[in-house]
């Protein structure tokens, strides 16, 4: 009875969508039971060599009810069979395990139940059958359901080729082999390989996953070339997605990284001109070549700034890109660094014609030389610049740091007082930046950033003007003598007289002391001001920083990162990782401040800074000690006290040289030269003359009412109006360089018919960022390649669509559009 009880459903089934079924027993093996299966409404009838009397019964004497027509022994064949006609309309059931199931299924496509037969161990799993049952159509051929079953065993509801291929190689990548061994348990891999062959064109006597993977990554170092009548264009158009789509990306870069081993890659470029692998992007040593050429060619002046550039540009798109990226950016920095330091003339007739020299031009290279040391410090691993940073140190430090500070000295040495005709003051900031808008019934915030160097600020302002609706503009005043901390910060506040205190230690603003963040506060109180922390201002609620600004007509925002990290012996060589945090925070700061209401927002600093990142040679530091009939206080970079000696190394200041209202005497190492003292650091130094520490940086902003950025423009400059090959590659066209507030604009490409996308996928991406004021710097060509899907469409009109995110969504919307022909002269299978 439990056979019986198994056939029951699918007879049940049967009837409900026909009044007659036919049920041959060849074996008889139901003979015996065939009366207990009490189908309810159902005539079940016996036929023994009486087919026309019942066909009469069925067909005329009782034409709407149920029968079970049960046939025992051979089939009658042909003309022999008097009920053959009624069998073909209402088709014929069989008990035997493979018709059960392939009846299950519901499949009406020729050959089911071989493919149930020879897959038995598959169809042995109810849950195995259920699951597939899901993902079946009634159309499904023997091919679909096979690869619904391949699906089914690697634990998927996706059945493409490309999707079964992107398991077994995700498996692969992570040294496992379970899911293939599922295909191989179920007898289904070699219909996979033969999908392989036919669809991608891999064919192998003893094929693995191992061996299609590097079957796949020859073929793609090739270009896909082949002489096979189609092509390869199955197999590049879903390399091209496997690599691309963030499921297997991973995967596929650590099949990469094996490959090229397996082959040995590295050596395959070894004598291949980096030039000549800019646009190529399969395996991670070429990256790797690029940089320790470029690397190379930089350090020996071969390549211009401009090329290096261009090539690290082209770079942004490497799949390595967030590995290598700082490397780029640094020999970025580097080719620009040197290419200034080839052309620079280090004169000047004046103390003015420096500074203004240094505020317009020369601070650049102290910026380059910062940014190039920050991305190189970036880069975890064995270094691939230990050349270039050498002759990056010995250029910056001998050609321009020091040099520019002996020419410098020479001015520094000749001023009777400390003052310039063409930079103010940094005592008159107060009265020159904020004092002015107060008086207009206006209000200011002013956030000072210790050790904020004047290059630093520059950057600033650059990310500043990239926001919308703000503005910044860069002016710079000459610092107080000596260049610290104390004497900077005081200087920047209210005040009629400045002065050290009586032993030097502390600082004076009308009397009254300055150091700390609540006597600064006292001291703006008399003009309706107030001081607070960074870290305090940050804490604050929204509401809290709204009320504190509309309660005061000035708001002083202290910042220390930059200083506080690089006077610290333990942490000086980590002052441009503080830089490029500070630039941040005072960005969020700015933001906060303008949330809060403010529009008229500065940002200075009370000193800049000198720092090589290497340890310095023994000749920067003075073998001399200070000397004098008191000395109070000795610096690094400066030394103050009474009855100081002259000495040659020193250029010696009085207070009222340096105008300070006070009695003592300053003395500054000469150039960029340093008092050797316990415990201090020697990389991060101020407190001195040069150019670099009292070139103070004073930058204003503003917040607009009205939007000011915008994207940038791009254009299609197509070639063709039809498409006759497997790709279509398009020129594209940045219509202006990028700039502070033209923005970058991030495009996807993609063919369509309709919505129905006919060209790779995932679609590229591209960037249209190039800052070039020359026309030939920003041309793209995007390549596409069309899928499947792009064989229905032959002999049609399809649209190039570049494609835009809409903000703050996951949706796209049209930004430019070209119709195209498809042209093709044959199209490919694609499919199982």
């Amino acid at each position: 009875m439990s056979e019986l009880a198994a056939i029951k459903p699918h007879l049940e089934r049967r009837f409900l969508e026909h009044r007659v079924v036919f049920w041959h027993d060849p074996e008889g093996q139901f003979v015996a039971v065939l009366d207990d299966l009490h189908l309810p409404g159902v005539t079940t009838v016996r036929v023994a060599n009486d087919e026309y009397t019942i066909k009469n019964r069925v067909l005329h004497q009782q034409p709407q009810e149920k029968f079970l027509v049960y046939r025992s022994g051979p089939a009658l064949v042909g003309i022999e069979n008097w009920l053959l006609d009624l069998e073909l309309a209402y088709g014929v059931f069989t008990a035997d395990r493979s018709s059960l199931v392939s009846q299950d299924l519901g499949l009406a496509a020729e050959g089911i139940d071989e493919v149930v037969r020879e897959h038995e161990e598959f169809f042995d799993d109810s849950t195995r059958v259920q699951n597939l049952k899901v993902l079946l159509s009634p159309t499904d051929d023997v091919a679909r359901l096979r690869a619904k079953m391949c699906a089914v065993a690697l634990g998927q509801k996706e059945h493409s080729l490309l999707e079964i291929t992107r398991t077994l190689l995700s498996e692969n990548a992570k040294g496992q082999h379970t899911k293939y061994a599922a295909l191989v348990e179920f007898g289904l891999d070699v219909f996979y390989w033969a999908g392989a062959a036919s669809i991608y064109g891999y064919e192998s006597d003893s094929p693995s996953i191992d061996d299609l993977v590097l079957w796949i990554f020859r073929k793609a170092i090739e270009g896909f070339t082949s002489d096979r009548p189609g092509g390869l264009h199955n197999i590049q158009l879903d390399f091209a997605n496997l690599r691309n789509d963030r499921r297997s990306q991973g995967a596929m870069l650590a099949l990469a990284k094996r490959v090229a081993g397996d082959v040995d890659y590295k050596a395959s470029i070894q004598n291949v001109s980096f030039r000549d692998l800019v646009s190529v992007d399969l395996f991670e040593e070429i990256d790797r070549k690029i940089i320790a050429d470029l690397a190379a060619a930089v350090t020996e002046q071969t390549v211009s700034a401009r090329e290096v550039a261009e090539v690290v540009r082209a770079r942004q798109t490497s799949v390595w890109i967030d590995d290598y990226r700082p490397l780029y950016t640094a020999i970025k920095a580097a080719a620009e660094l040197l290419s200034e330091l080839s052309t620079i003339e280090i004169s000047f007739g004046s103390f003015d014609e420096a500074l203004e020299r240094y505020r317009t031009d020369w601070y650049r290279i102290d910026q380059l030389y910062r940014q190039f040391t920050y991305a190189r410090r970036a880069f975890e691993g064995s270094h691939p610049l230990a050349p270039l940073s050498e002759l990056i140190e010995k250029r910056y430090t001998n050609t321009f740091v020091y040099e520019l500070g002996n020419a410098w000295q020479q001015q520094v040495d000749e001023v009777g007082r400390w003052t310039s005709a063409t930079v103010r003051s940094q005592r008159s900031f107060y009265d020159d930046y904020v004092k002015k808008l107060i008086g207009e019934g206006k209000k200011a915030v002013v956030i000072v950033s210790d050790a904020l160097r004047y290059e630093v600020a520059d950057e600033l302002g650059s990310r500043i003007r990239q926001e919308d609706r703000f503005d910044a503009d860069l002016d710079a005043v000459l610092g107080v003598l000596p260049s610290y901390t104390q004497l900077g910060m005081a200087a920047l506040l209210p005040h009629r007289t400045l002065k050290h205190a009586a032993d030097g230690k502390s600082v004076l603003v009308d009397d009254q002391p300055t150091h700390g963040t609540s006597q600064r506060a006292k001291i703006l109180a008399s003009v309706g001001g107030t001081a607070i922390q960074a870290e305090d201002f940050k804490g604050l609620s929204p509401e809290e920083r709204r009320k504190l600004y509309k309660s005061h007509r000035v708001l002083y925002i202290y910042h220390d990162l930059i200083d506080a990290t690089g006077d610290k012996p333990g942490t000086e060589r980590r002052v441009f990782d503080a830089a490029e945090q500070a630039l941040s925070e005072i960005v969020d700061l700015i933001k906060k401040a303008a949330n809060a209401n403010a529009t008229n927002i500065f940002v200075t600093a009370d000193h800049g800074f000198l720092f090589q990142n290497n340890e310095l040679p023994e000749q920067f530091f003075l073998s001399e000690a200070p000397h004098g009939d008191k000395i109070l206080v000795k610096n690094r970079r400066f030394v103050l006290g009474h009855g100081l000696k002259v000495d040659s190394a020193f250029t010696t200041f009085t207070s009222a040289q340096l105008e300070l209202d006070s009695d003592i005497e300053v003395q500054i190492p000469k150039s960029i030269h340093r008092l050797r003292l316990a415990g201090g650091g020697s990389r991060f130094v101020h407190g001195g003359a040069t150019l670099q520490e009292v070139v103070v940086p004073v930058l204003k902003i503003n917040k607009k009412r009205k939007s000011d950025t915008r994207a940038v423009n791009v254009t299609m400059l197509p070639d063709t109006d039809k498409i006759t090959t497997g790709q279509l590659v398009v020129r594209l066209f940045q219509s202006e360089p990028v700039s502070e507030k033209v923005k970058p604009r991030s495009l996807r490409a993609g063919l369509y018919v309709g919505e129905t996308l006919i060209s790779t996928d995932p679609q590229p991406e591209l960037t249209f960022d190039s800052t070039s004021a020359d026309q030939r710097d920003r041309y793209h060509s995007v390549q596409l390649l069309l899928n499947k899907d792009a064989n229905d469409y032959n002999n049609r009109v399809v649209e190039f669509r570049l494609e835009e995110r809409i903000p703050n969504t996951t949706q796209w919307r049209t930004y430019e559009k070209a119709m195209y022909t498809l042209k093709r002269s044959f199209t490919t299978d694609f499919d199982f």
